[in-house]
């Protein structure tokens, strides 16, 4: 069976074709197309199948991660978006909570006050009330649904949530609001807050709800078009969608909740790092998925991912309700801009030259310098090899470029380009750190997995900064979050707030919501055409003592909800809250707030990758002087040039150097040592023991 995975990224798609029965696999990027994404996924398919020599309708499966739903939060481009709520409650997506992302800062910006998704006058509100148990208070007033949704359609609005108190215990005022809704206003999307997010806190599940609405039209129509795009080119395998819980969704479940796409190509990328790291026996790994605009920081131990949580999860500044892949986001990448601020401090981005005009060295008219440009002057990238030579650089450009920064700092060419370097560098090792040390997680224990266009360029720099002394290449570093697309499996998940409270749980309830939310998964699955065995269920529950405002996640066991059952749920949520936070409260009641079943159905995936044909030893194919500040001392080195797919398994030597392939280059400094694996990583390690600060002696 061929496979497809196809990532679109804001300068390149990227695609692999593999396989599966032979092992064979192909690489390809093409330019995005922006203004229409499909375009590029369209073309790349047609280019990739004519290089491997097939047909597209021999294509068995499409895996596909867009960024048609971030980018419309990132931008603030989506919908024009109506809610209808409760009266009395119309300005709690305004309003948020009282505790502020930043405490004490009075210029914070608060995007859901400052750039809302839905405007105050978008927002309609209607009687009609359910209490906490859901219980109905006030019946629902159809006719002011039906008034508030004509007036929303005069305003021409595309997209339509309706969210009331307590949905997630009973949703019927909302599901009853939105058939009036879908009656009055034909074509235009229409989702609750309840198919959403079924869980308490109005605002975030509100805000959650309001995200659906706001990118739901811009997805429903990419989607729509990428499927007929498809089928014209004769492809009529099913499309699997990357979604942000780290599973695929297919197109019919995106179009009703295309929320679960918000960080579809981000999550990607962690998943091919996490899947490479098992190939190379490395089970604790940070990932580092570097692009020309941001730094992607993903954890992952035991090849477990680390997951989100209610006090942290958020898009473009907005707290999501989601079950999504922990990823961290910092403005750090080969278009990074380097400056001086207006207070006379040095600086690398979040600034970005983005694609057009780019770094000064793509000869495009780039007039500001960029790490990119600093590369090139230190030796790192080589000017006639970019991109597997298919887009030589401009060496003077980025030369003159960065040497009037280094006039304005009063420093040499070479220093201030090393300099915006270790800057970029530090920038993302201290986002590594916010990730690691201060969650009391030590990185020092990790394996440094870089990866994307510039990944290669940084991992070990960034590695010596942590005092991390291992780093993995994968084989296709350019492409690696494509290449995640083709190790996963179709992943949906069903929740419930439950709130009880150990002493007095009603076990009867909670295994009837097990079991109703593992009806409904296993009833998608099957409209997937997914038989019964290849469906696997793992029930997980939100867990905290009772007074806290977070939980922790614990996982379930299967069955009827008994006494015994119980106690072991107690006693892992204690053992998680002492790994959390280092002390447990075993005396304490204990609630459980939510509950989830996690469903995994199984699909045709990438297993592993085929062995490298390399044999011998492998000669340099040329040699360049490139810079390198070693032991504080910033000097020149001749560095020998290879060809990556050339290295030979096992074949271990001493940096510098310079490993060339298509999709990126890798950067081994002088204290590193590289070697390649049988599936052609690269893995580097340390050649001395690094604190963060300096080397402080030979390994033993």
């Amino acid at each position: 069976m061929i496979v497809v995975g196809v990532d679109v990224g804001g300068t390149f798609t990227d695609l692999i074709l593999a396989d599966l029965e032979s092992g064979a696999v192909k690489i390809h990027k093409v330019s995005s197309t922006n203004a229409n994404p499909a375009e590029a996924v369209v073309t790349g398919i047609r280019e990739i199948c004519a290089l491997s020599d097939i047909s597209p309708t021999e294509i068995g499966s499409v895996f596909h991660g867009t960024t048609v739903a971030t980018n419309a939060m990132l931008e603030n481009k989506g919908a024009r978006t109506g809610m209808i709520t409760n009266s009395g409650f119309r300005d709690v997506l305004h309003i948020g909570r009282h505790q502020r992302p930043h405490h004490y800062s009075i210029m914070q910006d608060l995007p859901w006050q400052h750039r809302p998704m839905i405007r105050r006058r978008h927002r309609m509100t209607v009687d009609g009330r359910m209490d906490a148990t859901g219980s109905e208070l006030e019946p629902l007033d159809e006719n002011g649904v039906r008034e508030a949704a004509r007036q929303l359609g005069a305003d021409n609005v595309e997209s339509v949530v309706t969210g009331f108190l307590f949905s997630y215990v009973n949703p019927a005022h909302e599901r009853r609001a939105a058939e009036i809704v879908r009656e009055e206003l034909p074509g235009v999307f229409v989702t609750t807050s309840s198919d959403v997010a079924p869980q308490f806190r109005e605002f975030e599940r509100f805000t959650t709800a309001a995200m659906s609405a706001f990118v739901g039209p811009k997805v429903r129509t990419y989607i729509d078009t990428l499927q007929k795009e498809l089928t014209g080119l004769g492809i009529n395998s099913e499309l699997h969608i990357m979604a942000s819980n780290g599973g695929v969704a297919t197109p019919a479940l995106v179009a009703e909740r295309p929320a679960i796409t918000l960080m579809s190509g981000l999550v990607a990328g962690v998943r091919g790092g996490a899947w490479i790291g098992g190939l190379a026996d490395a089970n604790k790994l940070i990932t580092l998925d570097i692009g020309g605009t941001s730094a992607d920081i993903g954890i992952v131990q035991d090849g477990q991912y680390t997951e989100t949580d209610a006090r942290s999860a958020s898009i473009a500044g907005f707290p999501v309700l989601l079950p999504m892949i922990d990823i961290h986001t910092i403005g750090a990448g080969g278009g990074s801009i380097a400056h001086i601020d207006r207070g006379g401090a040095f600086r690398v981005g979040p600034q970005s030259a983005g694609a057009s005009p780019g770094p000064a060295a793509y000869g495009n008219g780039g007039d500001q310098p960029t790490v990119t440009d600093a590369n090139l002057v230190l030796g790192r990238l080589v000017a006639d090899d970019f991109l597997g030579g298919n887009m030589p650089l401009d060496l003077q450009a980025a030369r003159d470029i960065v040497g009037e920064l280094a006039k304005a700092l009063d420093r040499s060419l070479e220093e201030t380009a090393e300099g915006i370097l270790t800057v970029l560098n530090s920038n993302m090792a201290n986002a590594i750190r916010s990730r690691t040390v201060q969650k009391g997680i030590d990185p020092r224990d990790f394996t440094l997995s870089g990866f994307g266009g510039a990944g290669p360029l940084h991992a070990a720099g960034v590695a010596s900064m942590l005092g991390v002394e291992r780093v993995l290449i994968p084989p296709y570093p350019g492409i690696t979050s494509a290449m995640g697309l083709l190790t996963t499996d179709l992943q949906y998940d069903s929740l419930r707030t439950a709130f009880e409270v150990k002493g007095s749980v009603d076990r009867d309830r909670l295994t009837g919501l097990f079991d109703d939310m593992e009806s409904e998964l296993r009833t998608l699955f099957a409209k997937d055409g997914l038989a019964a065995d290849k469906v696997s269920l793992q029930r997980i529950g939100d867990l905290r003592y009772v007074g806290q405002g977070y939980e922790l996640k614990v996982a379930f066991p299967d069955g009827p909800i008994t006494e015994e059952a119980l106690e072991s749920v107690w006693d892992a949520f204690h053992e998680q809250h002492r790994k959390e936070y280092g002390h447990a409260f075993e005396q304490s009641p204990i609630e459980i707030v939510t509950i989830k079943v996690r469903g995994l159905g199984e699909v045709d995936k990438l297993s592993t990758l085929p062995e490298s044909g390399a044999d011998g030893a492998v000669e340099p194919v040329g040699t360049g002087q490139c810079v390198f500040r070693v032991d504080d001392a910033l000097d020149t080195y001749a560095t020998p040039y290879f060809r990556r797919e050339q290295l030979a398994p096992g074949q271990r030597m001493n940096g510098p150097a310079i490993l060339l392939q298509q999709d990126s280059t890798t950067v081994v400094p002088p204290d590193w040592s590289f070697a390649a694996d049988i599936y052609g990583n690269i893995l580097m390690e340390n050649i001395v023991t690094g604190d963060g600060n300096g080397h402080t002696g030979d390994q033993s």
